[in-house]
Formats: structure tokens, C-alpha cells, sequence
């Protein structure tokens, strides 16, 4: 049975690492996290915040899927809108209030607050 979702893995291109971080710890507030060695040698970068980690691996023929993309909760979507001017509202999702952004390689990022 599974008990909880241990990580999101999305695909970067290869060298986008420093763009990853300034968005993922700089806007989003994640921390950036070791990856184990063997696995730092394929590039990349993991990031974790509370109850949460994201990991973007080096994908060869990188594309953003269009459709694929995690959820966050956040605890203040209107600070975090103010730094993404890009982010698009979307009020269809009962009980939350919702922005839609894409991450400096072309993920999609759904980012929720509680009503």
C-alpha cells in the first residue's frame, strides 16, 4: 500500500542546472540536496522543502510535457505570485486557489493555497 509520495522527478536539458537552482531555491524556496555521487555524474539537481522533494534529471532529447506536471501546496500564493509575473490563475479547483507557472526549462508548475 502506498503511504505517501516520496519525490516528483521532472527532465531538465542538459547544463540548465544553474537556471534550475535559481528558480527552484530562489524562487521557490526548495533547498537544493546532495544527489548521491554515482548519480551527481548524470547531472542535474534534487531539491527538497517540507513534506516535499523534487528531482530534475538530465534527459538527452529534453521536451516539457505539456500536460504532466505536480502540484505544490504553498502557504502564501500571493507572495510567490508577485515573483512569477508569468503565473497564470485558475479558480476551477474548489477549495484552493491556484496559479499555473513554468520553470526556467519549460515545466509545468501548479502551485495551490487553501481557501
Amino acid at each position: 500500500m502506498i503511504t505517501a509520495i516520496h519525490h516528483v522527478q521532472l527532465a531538465a536539458p542538459k547544463g540548465s542546472e544553474p537556471l534550475l537552482r535559481e528558480f527552484y531555491e530562489g524562487v521557490l524556496g526548495l533547498t537544493e540536496v546532495p544527489k548521491p555521487p554515482e548519480l551527481a555524474k548524470r547531472g542535474g539537481a534534487w531539491f527538497r522543502g517540507p513534506g516535499v522533494e523534487v528531482h530534475l534529471g538530465i534527459e538527452e532529447d529534453f521536451r516539457p510535457a505539456g500536460k504532466a506536471h505536480p502540484g505544490f501546496l504553498v502557504d502564501n500564493l500571493d507572495e510567490l505570485a508577485k515573483k512569477l509575473p508569468d503565473a497564470i490563475p485558475d479558480h476551477l479547483f474548489p477549495g484552493f486557489r491556484r496559479i499555473y507557472v513554468k520553470d526556467p526549462v519549460g515545466n509545468r508548475i501548479e502551485l495551490l493555497q487553501a481557501v
